[in-house]
């Protein structure tokens, strides 16, 4: 599958070719947007508070760790969340459905998985995002609703708009698919009610992905430090939006990497794993989440917690208040 990275964060004369493209794409998009501003196109509102957390551009930027934070933040002050994904990839024939912590990534997506485990919520997937919301509302109880991804699925109405954008590689070129990263203008950012910036110091709102400890895949009571390794040989492998920053991210921690890159989402074979060999395997929890199937005493993964500074804490807050008087 051919990388558009070089295109879009570049300086690729393709781009160029592509912007007649840009320009319909965009076109379209402007007139979905109006179309449910109008109420040509209908956009319901369930019945509890919604935040949507979400992105301009395409890949990973760090939306499903600011979900679980978003998710620990709610629960500590008194909500009752509950999570709704896409379950992008999931090869399930029957949505939306519950994901446990235990369920098959290849049915419903990696990342309802990881969120099932980590965030203590109930999490439903689908690509209807207000038929999920609307099931585990019914069966879960919860007085709000966290959609991780979903910027764009307008047919969901929201009360809150989080909007994240990679401090590091911005919006790329600036322009709209196929010739750039964008899903909408760059100028849709300012109708978001926060917007945070992962690794963006001096940016705005920043959130930055700390690292914790290693964990075995075949055992996960079983945990080290990154230190542990140092100066040793470690194949990454990172199947994510930008997997460049995972491998940084191990380099700047004193471990010497051979890189192994697979494209976001990616659904891996027991043939992919034991091609591996005996070395040490270091992935994302997103990739472990799939191959924890096939793997090995010496597969490990690295578990990430998003951390934002104490002004987006009181900015959220404010607006919870908000919608906590709203909803009466």
């Amino acid at each position: 599958m051919l990388d558009p990275t070089p295109i879009w964060y570049g300086a690729s004369p393709v781009a160029r070719l592509l912007v007649p493209l840009s320009w319909l794409y965009c076109g379209i998009v402007r007139l979905r947007r109006l179309a449910y501003r109008w109420a040509l196109l209908r956009s319901e509102h369930l019945g509890v508070p919604v935040i949507v957390v979400g992105n301009l551009s395409v890949g990973g930027t760090g939306k499903t760790p600011l979900t679980l934070y978003l998710a620990g933040l709610l629960r500590a002050h008194g909500w009752t969340p509950a999570i709704i994904a896409r379950g992008y990839g999931g090869r399930s024939q029957s949505w939306p459905q519950f994901v446990e912590a235990d369920s098959d990534p290849q049915q419903v997506g990696d990342e309802p998985v990881l969120l099932a485990a980590r965030s203590g919520c109930a999490v439903v997937a689908g690509p209807d995002r207000v038929a999920a919301g609307r099931l585990v509302i019914e069966r879960a109880g919860c007085d709000i609703l966290l959609s991780d991804d979903g910027l764009q699925h307008y047919a969901l109405a929201r009360d809150l708009e989080i909007a994240l954008v990679d401090g590091q590689r911005g919006f790329g070129n600036g322009h709209c698919l196929p010739a750039g990263p964008l899903r909408e203008p760059a100028q849709r950012l300012t109708q978001a009610d926060l917007v945070v910036y992962k690794d963006g110091a001096g940016q705005g709102l920043a959130m930055r992905l700390v690292p914790g400890a290693l964990v075995n895949l075949v055992d996960p009571r079983c945990r080290r430090g990154l230190e542990a390794l140092r100066g040793s040989g470690v194949l990454a492998v990172a199947g994510i939006g930008d997997p460049e920053r995972f491998f940084a991210l191990l380099e700047s921690h004193g471990l010497s990497i051979e890189r192994r890159p697979f494209p976001d989402h990616y659904s891996y074979t027991g043939s992919d794993v034991a091609s591996w060999g005996d070395r040490v395997v270091i992935m994302t929890e997103k990739d472990a989440v799939k191959c924890a199937a096939f793997a090995a005493p010496n597969h490990w993964y690295l578990p990430v917690q998003a951390q934002l500074d104490d002004a987006f804490d009181t900015q959220f807050l404010s607006k919870l208040i908000e919608l906590r008087e709203k909803a009466g």
